[in-house]
């Protein structure tokens, strides 16, 4: 569709940590930092990993905690080194078909709950089944790049 996609992703795993009590905002920087030290070597191995994109971040109705995550690198899947700090943590995420909606610029918590919002109408307005009391974020930018920004909110199908 023009307004969204639906797309298939693949089990993965994924470097995460849960901000809890804090703003959306603070819980993205807080939980960046936790994930941008573990990509740079605070694991068990010591090892320096690539930055990848999207960072996320798993907002949930009325809940004040967050789970921002990083992907691992596809080199890393099968083995990614284990985090050093408690509050990290590797997940693994289940295949899954997911709604996304694009849109651009620089994405603030009000900004991505309102895309959240349009998305979450176009799929009741068009009849699919979706878990609507979650989304994540998904941003792929440095936040030095200014122009050609993308982000993304996905609803995982029901």
């Amino acid at each position: 569709a023009k307004d969204y996609e639906l797309r298939q992703y693949e089990t993965a795993k994924w470097v995460s940590t849960v901000i809890r009590g804090e703003t959306q905002k603070e819980a993205m920087r807080q939980g960046f930092w936790k994930l941008f030290h573990y990509i740079q070597g605070k694991n068990e191995k010591e090892m320096r990993i690539d930055m990848t994109v999207p960072v996320t971040c798993l907002v949930k109705s009325g809940c004040t905690d967050f789970k921002i995550s990083f992907f691992v690198p596809f080199e890393h899947q099968d083995s990614p080194p284990q985090p050093t700090d408690s509050d990290v943590f590797i997940e693994e995420r289940k295949a899954a078909a997911i709604f996304t909606r694009s849109f651009g610029g620089f994405a603030s918590p009000e900004k991505y709950a309102e895309e959240a919002e349009v998305l979450a109408r176009i799929l009741r307005n068009r009849g699919q089944r979706f878990h609507e009391d979650f989304f994540y974020t998904a941003g792929y930018d440095s936040p030095f790049k200014l122009f050609n920004r993308h982000n993304e909110v996905w609803y995982f199908k029901k």
